[in-house]
């Protein structure tokens, strides 16, 4: 089977998280204007495109994202889709009957709109907290959803307190996945995060490739 690249490309003028330094992208050498190489440096938040919450981003003093095990986003996962156009509810995971140890990932509607280059949208769909609740019962491994964030915007939507929730019981996060071509189903994931001593997140590239086994 063939593999699909869910990461969204890193650009200048991508949608970011409201207040987050926005992605950018500066041309420092030129090989046309007489320099040795082509060169460029980037200044962006750590959570930016597809990328990886860490411990650390809502729960002070715990660990970075250097210290995410590959397990947790090498192997096989469950591609879910939701039908619920505001959140992603317990009664649409309830049938799935999700397993200890799983990677667990969200296509919403959020995919159904190529959502990287257009401005932030407040009203995607993400995973309030009682669901957050449900995926620690159920004892996931990883859960990952379609834009850049878990939890709900604003603050007071339960964003946090779903952050905190998931990362309390070691559930690592992948956010900002471009489901847009992929079906549901059983795949091969392969989501590695720069390796960024102590951050809070990091930037992601995710792969995916439908296993033949399908559900």
């Amino acid at each position: 089977m063939t593999w699909i690249d869910i990461s969204v490309p890193l650009e200048n003028r991508m949608v970011h998280w409201p207040g987050d330094a926005p992605f950018q992208r500066t041309e420092t050498l030129h090989i046309a204007d007489g320099d040795v190489c082509n060169l460029s440096q980037i200044s962006t938040s750590v959570h930016i495109g597809t990328h990886m919450d860490a411990p650390r981003h809502f729960l002070d003093g715990a660990p970075g994202i250097d210290a995410m095990p590959i397990t947790a986003t090498v192997g096989e996962c469950r591609v879910i889709a939701i039908r619920d156009p505001a959140l992603i509810p317990i009664r649409e995971l309830e049938p799935h009957h999700l397993q200890p140890g799983e990677r667990i990932l969200f296509r919403s509607r959020n995919s159904d709109r190529s959502w990287s280059m257009r401005p932030f949208h407040e009203a995607f769909v993400h995973i309030p907290p009682d669901t957050a609740a449900y995926l620690v019962q159920r004892k996931i491994q990883t859960v990952g959803v379609d834009y850049l964030s878990v939890g709900g915007f604003p603050d007071h939507a339960g964003g946090p307190e779903t952050h905190r929730t998931l990362l309390a019981a070691g559930i690592w996060i992948i956010e900002g996945l471009n489901l847009t071509h992929v079906a549901p189903g059983r795949c091969d994931l392969v989501c590695l995060p720069l390796r960024l001593v102590g951050a809070d997140g990091a930037p992601a590239r995710a792969i995916l490739r439908p296993c033949a086994t399908g559900l």
